[in-house]
């Protein structure tokens, strides 16, 4: 791979404007597939399979009208007062306006919901009233037939009575027609009552019947009275708007729209719009972002001394993001993308993007101070620190393909674009580089550099040999010593104490989607969130949807049915932490029930997580109904908790591939297992870091983080893959200096000192300007960017900083020679990686002159170039 990237170094320089304009045309082409097949990115996130999933499948196929999206729309008063009249009209022509909005199957109007409702309880009381004067006049019928019974029965007494006065007298044949005619009349008369109690009896039955369904409307009233659109003091009321599409597929255009018709309110109106109207595609850059790129420039100056120097590496990486990102977005048309993937993609394209260009950079711009020939050191730069690039960027490449193993598709697909991106910052880093290199020439230098390296021209090539001879046969210099032992074992205690420290938060890590609540505060979706908790109560923010199965014998009959549903949300409504609960309605068939759920906290509490875990529990409620359980708190609930299973298995991938591969580069146990291990402790404290601000809310005022929730669901997954790589990064960087040092016949604890003097100045510098990239994002407008740039940012600075410039070479001086130690059979069989390129410097020995003004730290990092990148 060396000698190819060589060629490919020396190709590129001589034909520069050629690499140029065909890098520049894929941009353009990049543009246009962006013009052509971009479409709408998702802001929400779901995954097959999940129980919210199979019941959202479910109402698409059962409940097609209730299956779209919803969005809410927050309307007060402007002064705070009650919505007067006029006010109410307004917000009536507002919903009329949003309606023919194309996309939108329905929006209500709070004013006329509310009047409906109140129009049904109206019902129930009246219906209450009237069966109460049913029961009335049935009791006073009851009284007038027991009445007329009691007079028959006198008669019949009486009748008896003298039928026994007759026999006695032995008149009983004489008077025996007139008894007969009064026996026939008493018997009439029953007979009549016995039909009259029959009616009543009916009637009764049915009043009872009638007053059986008025209470059951009653009693899902009830349960439902929580359930406002207006609020109690009428400040506030709330637009409710159904699309056509499922919530992840909304078109943009239509949320565009929407938020125009209600921008347009008169004045008199406030109107805040909640996440799910507003919440579309991060912006791709913001301030933020550009104050990263300026420390980056900064740190490129400082280093490289020249500022055609530092904007090489920035205009590279900026064509690389460009040509990722617009090639990610062009796809959104036709791959269900979410609106973090090509963000998450610019962010990792602009860090390595830099940082892979400065290593080719850097290690030409030495071997140009010592003399080297324009083209011969581009190629050579590129074979060495190049042919580093390439295996550095393999080992981020192939850990975020690896996020494909969680079976987790949006992830994946973030994982797959982000990897993307890194295989175009190595192409443009080992073609475009150089060929900007070639372009710039000596310029790459500065004027005093340049001057410097005219005066020494002249000299002759006897005189450098004799130089570079005796620089070769001088030992190693003096003030290379090794670290004593006791301030070896302080590095090692105190900066794993310190990690352990900030690692302690993430025990505590839970993990949500953000929602409104996560918002700046001076944002409509905030000011829609807060809103609705104040006014309506928090739960109002996260509604879960309950999808019942109703048994064949209940389906068929709607008294049934309507019974079946009052038992369901009664139990429903019985949970504890359940406010309110109403019925959607049942399908076509009768067969499935709907029913919609009010927790008493916002979406991302842990009460609503145990509701719906609660809920689930309960299935098959009374033995009887089978339930499911939906919506977008429930959606996140799932996704969060297949994303902490999958996490570890996605951690053990990760280690284990680190494991190799450093065991390849290093032919070492000891460093691989110290390496990984401190990959491990730099990732749990980002997530304390993370945790701590972002969860906690400790310095939420420096970082913005008004309202601490929890965090990201997929960021510590994504976080292990990226900041894996970065971490094999810099391991490579300093261990294969110790290791060449080593090699050369260094003791190991002064081949130690002599790598981490090698490489420390190109590490500092590579890591502050990942830093300072994945830094700008933290204040990003997103709320789902901000965290992940945080995590990365800080992830960079413990695991540079404290893991492999503190705790790692401590370590390895304490192990001393052991650190090198492996087992013969496993060095016969492991093949020779020279990721640092040395086969290639010593088929081109005249590129290693050293030159009297580079110190012993610039001629020991050409024993360890091609990794300082």
């Amino acid at each position: 791979m060396a000698e190819f990237l060589y060629r490919v170094g020396r190709w590129s320089a001589r034909r520069a404007k050629t690499v140029v304009v065909a890098w520049l045309a894929i941009l353009v082409a990049a543009g246009v597939a962006f013009a052509l097949g971009a479409g709408t990115l998702a802001t929400t996130f779901s995954i097959p399979g999940t129980p919210t999933a199979e019941v959202t499948d479910r109402l698409q196929s059962d409940f097609p009208d209730a299956s779209g999206g919803t969005g809410t729309v927050v309307v007060q008063s402007a002064d705070g007062e009650k919505l007067t009249t006029a006010q109410q009209d307004e917000i009536a022509a507002l919903v009329a306006d949003a309606s023919s909005v194309d996309g939108v199957t329905a929006v209500m109007d709070p004013f006329v919901t509310e009047a409906d409702r109140a129009a049904q309880q109206q019902q129930v009381d009246d219906g209450r009233a009237q069966v109460e004067a049913g029961r009335t006049q049935l009791e006073a019928g009851q009284a007038q037939l027991d009445a007329g019974r009691a007079q028959l029965d006198a008669g019949q007494a009486q009748l008896d009575a003298a039928r026994a006065q007759a026999e006695a007298a032995g008149m009983l044949a004489q008077a025996q027609p007139q008894l007969d005619a009064q026996q026939a009349t008493i018997d009439q008369g029953l007979a009549a009552l016995e039909t009259q109690q029959t009616v009543l009896d009916d009637g009764a039955s049915q009043l009872e019947e009638q007053s059986a369904q008025l209470e059951q409307g009653a009693t899902l009233l009830d349960m439902a009275s929580e359930i406002r659109m207006v609020s109690e003091d009428g400040t506030t009321a709330i637009v409710m708007i159904s699309f056509a599409d499922p919530q992840m597929e909304i078109p943009q255009e239509t949320k565009d729209a929407l938020v125009t018709v209600f921008d347009g309110a008169p004045a008199d109106l406030e109107v805040n719009l909640s996440a799910d109207m507003t919440m579309g595609a991060p912006s791709i850059i913001g301030a933020g972002e550009i104050v990263g790129l300026l420390v980056a420039a900064v740190v490129l100056v400082v280093m490289l001394g020249t500022l055609i120097g530092a904007g090489l590496p920035i205009l590279t990486a900026l064509i690389g993001v460009g040509i990722g990102a617009l090639g990610a977005l062009s796809l959104s048309g036709v791959v269900e993308m979410a609106s973090v993937t090509p963000v998450l993609g610019l962010m990792l394209g602009l860090a390595v993007g830099i940082d892979y260009s400065l290593f080719i950079v850097n290690r030409h711009r030495r071997q140009l101070k010592a003399g080297d020939e324009l083209h011969e050191s581009i190629a050579l730069a590129n074979g060495t620190s190049g042919n580093a690039v390439v295996f550095a960027g393999t080992t981020v490449l192939v850990a975020l393909l690896a996020l494909n193993v969680t079976g987790i598709p949006f992830l994946g697909l973030m994982g797959t674009v982000g990897a993307a991106c890194i295989a175009i910052a190595v192409l443009i880093a080992v073609t475009l580089t150089p060929a900007l290199l070639g372009l710039v020439g000596a310029r790459i230098l500065s004027k005093k550099e340049r001057a410097r390296l005219a005066g020494t021209a002249g000299a002759s090539v006897a005189a450098t040999q004799e130089a570079q001879g005796a620089q070769e046969a001088a030992p190693a210099p003096a003030a290379v010593r090794p670290m004593s032992t006791g301030w070896a074992v302080v590095r090692v205690v105190v900066g794993i104490a310190a990690l352990l420290l900030v690692a302690l938060p993430a025990l505590d890590l839970r993990l949500n989607l953000p929602d409104g609540s996560t918002e700046p505060h001076d944002s409509t979706q905030y000011q829609a969130y807060s809103t609705l908790a104040e006014k309506f109560g928090e739960g109002q923010n996260g509604t879960l949807l309950v999808v019942a199965d109703l048994p064949a014998a209940e389906a068929g009959s709607e008294a049934e049915s309507m019974t079946a549903q009052v038992e369901i949300a009664q139990a429903l409504f019985d949970q504890d932490d359940v406010v309110a609960v109403a019925p959607i309605g049942t399908s076509e068939d009768g067969s499935v029930a709907a029913f919609q759920v009010v927790p008493a906290e916002g979406p991302t509490s842990e009460s609503t997580e145990e509701l719906v875990h609660t809920l689930r529990d309960m299935s098959p409620i009374d033995g009887t109904y089978e339930i499911g359980v939906a919506g977008s708190a429930s959606g996140n609930v799932d996704i969060s908790e297949k994303l902490a299973s999958a996490l570890p298995v996605y951690l053990a991938v990760v280690v284990g591939l680190s494991l190799i591969i450093l065991v390849l580069v290093f032919r070492s146990i000891f460093v691989p297992v110290i390496a990984t291990l401190g990959f491990i402790l730099s990732y749990f404290a980002a997530l304390g870091g993370v945790v701590a601000i972002y969860q906690w809310g400790w310095l939420g005022g420096v970082f913005g983080v008004e309202s601490p929730g929890p965090i990201l669901n997929f960021l510590p997954t994504i976080l292990v893959g990226i900041l894996f790589g970065l971490a094999m990064d810099y391991m490579l960087f300093l261990g294969s200096g110790m290791r060449e040092a080593y090699a050369h016949g260094a003791p190991a604890r002064i081949a130690v000192v002599q790598g981490v003097r090698a490489g420390r100045s190109v590490v500092t510098a590579a890591a502050i300007i990942m830093i300072a990239v994945f830094g700008g994002f933290i204040f990003s407008h997103s709320a789902m960017i901000r965290p992940i740039g945080f995590a990365l940012a800080f992830g960079v600075l413990v695991d540079a900083f404290v893991i492999r410039m503190m705790v790692v070479p401590a370590l390895m001086h304490l192990a001393g020679d052991k650190a090198w130690w492996l087992p013969r059979w496993l060095d016969k069989i492991l093949p020779d990686v020279d990721v640092e390129g040395a086969s290639l410097e010593r088929r081109h020995p005249h590129a290693a002159v050293g030159v009297s003004e580079t110190s012993p730290e610039d001629d020991l990092d050409k024993d360890a170039a091609g990794v300082r990148g």
